[in-house]
């Protein structure tokens, strides 16, 4: 059913972003979340806040680069809301996994750069993966995360430095592929 109080024209401008961009905030919120539910909580926020906010989300390429943005931070607020449940949730696998042992990692190598990712700040692991899953520039990501192009090369530099020192490389780690398994 359409909202008769929308104007014809937002509601198609709407549909064209929702059409447009949903496989890649689809994507982005899969890489970010661990559950279906949560993805699905993600979307729908995300696009709310566009319908909401339909005036302030840019035209082209911009619009993605917007709802990257809108996701970024309906994450957040999700994350926040979420932490006590996160954390009891974590703490009852972890003894699951002493009882039950751990299962081998079936690939050495991936596992390390898990294992090092995971150790990484939440903002260095934000700007590798737009960098590496959303496979965004320099200036993309600086739209996304609502800083310079310069900051955003300068945190992505150093967040590569940081990934690279962790797995015990002397060179900056350039390409890291999705840790689940999705493609871009």
């Amino acid at each position: 059913m359409q909202d008769p109080r929308a104007p014809s024209g937002m509601r198609d401008r709407f549909e064209a972003l929702y059409r447009a961009c949903y496989p890649a905030v689809h994507r982005y919120a899969l890489r970010r979340t661990e559950s279906a539910d949560d993805v699905a909580d993600v979307i729908a926020e995300t696009f709310l806040a566009a319908w909401r906010r339909m005036d302030d989300v840019p035209d082209g390429d911009a619009a993605l680069l917007w709802l990257y943005g809108a996701a970024r931070r309906v994450l957040a607020n999700h994350r926040r809301g979420q932490s006590r449940r996160s954390a009891l949730a974590e703490r009852l696998r972890d003894e699951l996994a002493v009882r039950q042992g751990a299962p081998a990692p079936l690939d050495h190598h991936a596992e390390r750069i898990r294992a090092a990712f995971a150790l990484l700040s939440p903002a260095d692991r934000e700007v590798l993966a737009l960098s590496a899953w959303e496979g965004l520039t320099g200036p993309q990501i600086a739209a996304v995360l609502n800083c310079s192009s310069t900051a955003a090369r300068l945190r992505l530099h150093k967040a590569r430095k940081r990934l690279a020192r962790l797995l015990g490389t002397a060179d900056e780690v350039p390409v890291m592929k999705p840790l689940r398994g999705e493609t871009r």
